[in-house]
């Protein structure tokens, strides 16, 4: 089976993803700038870091399928467990700001954005399982250092924001959303793993 009808799938589901997050902003009551921060800043935040990781994994997801050959029904079933999580970043990202970045609502945003980083390497993973160890996606991702660091980072954030409660909430949470921030930062740059394999095939192959 060719990527193209699964890729053309996930393109959707991610751009109704970022279309129900925007549509989540409320609109300022009034017309200047303290009105703007006032109505929309904390919604404005939380939309810009769920936006930037929807983005993220929309490039990874693309750079990947260009060294994957064949999809499998196992791949299927993998990408739509990546997109399961994916699709509910609108409901925690919306949480997070309607409770002022409440404990509970940052530490299962945290539990979100983990789970679809672990959906991601499942993902991966079956598709170097059907290809073979020898595959081009399975030189490209080597140790992946960066998905092992991201999972860290997830986890500290979501244990610091979850063992923390009263005086020391506030500071839990600022240090959570500092590792949920910090996480997509290592995955800005497209994965140049999987672009310099996509280089270095012979034309046509």
């Amino acid at each position: 089976m060719p990527t193209t009808r699964l890729e053309a799938f996930s393109d959707g589901v991610l751009a109704i993803v970022i279309t129900i997050m925007v549509l989540d902003l409320k609109v300022p009551t009034g017309d200047d700038l303290a009105a703007l921060r006032h109505s929309t800043g904390s919604g404005l935040l939380t939309y810009l870091i769920s936006f930037v990781y929807v983005g993220i994994y929309w490039n990874n997801h693309h750079h990947m399928f260009q060294v994957t050959e064949q999809i499998t029904s196992s791949t299927l079933w993998a990408n739509l467990h990546l997109l399961f999580w994916l699709s509910l970043l609108p409901f925690t990202t919306a949480w997070v700001d309607t409770t002022g970045f409440a404990r509970t609502p940052v530490t299962s945003y945290g539990v979100n954005l983990l789970a679809a980083g672990v959906a991601y390497v499942v993902l991966q993973q079956v598709i170097i399982r059907s290809q073979g160890p020898d595959s081009a996606l399975r030189h490209a991702v080597g140790r992946d250092t960066k998905a092992k660091v991201s999972v860290l980072l997830y986890l500290a954030g979501i244990g610091v924001c979850g063992a923390l409660g009263g005086v020391a909430a506030p500071v839990a949470i600022i240090v959570a959303m500092a590792c949920f921030v910090v996480a997509p930062v290592l995955w800005l740059i497209p994965d140049r793993r999987i672009t310099r394999v996509i280089a270095e095939r012979p034309a046509g192959g």
